[in-house]
């Protein structure tokens, strides 16, 4: 088999509680030049749960996180630090979307190592256009380790606390 003609595929998490917001990004998402599997978490718990159980099972990982800052029961702030404090999730590229304007709010999820911050768009026009742009960058453009798409390796810790696989 040819790998040019090899479409990509690509697993997106998007952590929004908006049921508009989600519609509008799969629709935006629908003329993608890959593979798009696309999970829904509608709050802060339901994403992390869904990481967690991933990695427990050692199933593929979403290979980008879109997450909105303002969520229920969990804030994409508190699932921003979770993130990128766990050893195997750190490396996911998180791009938060969200309707702040606040700089407090932006130089937080930069702290807290977010990849980018994107003010949520307005409508199907601008979403497609903030959706293209971030296939041509995170999906065409870099690099990414092929082991997000691929199933966790079962790990254990030696005698030291070190990772052996």
């Amino acid at each position: 088999m040819d790998p040019m003609n090899v479409m990509k595929t690509v697993k997106i998490l998007v952590v929004e509680d908006s049921p508009s917001d989600v519609r509008l990004i799969r629709e935006a998402l629908r003329e993608a030049p890959m593979v798009v599997h696309m999970t829904v978490a509608r709050d802060g718990v339901e994403a992390t749960d869904y990481l967690y159980h991933c990695k427990k099972a050692h199933s593929a990982l979403p290979d980008v996180i879109l997450l909105d800052l303002n969520l229920p029961r969990k804030t994409g702030r508190e699932v921003l630090m979770e993130v990128k404090g766990d050893p195997d999730l750190k490396q996911i590229p998180v791009l938060v979307m969200t309707s702040s304007y606040d700089e407090d709010d932006i130089a937080q999820a930069y702290s807290l190592n977010a990849n980018c911050y994107i003010r949520k768009p307005i409508d199907l026009i601008e979403y497609q256009r903030v959706v293209r742009a971030i296939e041509d960058f995170w999906f065409l453009t870099v690099t990414l380790p092929e082991t997000y798409g691929a199933p966790l390796q079962a790990s254990v810790l030696g005698p030291s606390g070190h990772r052996i696989h």
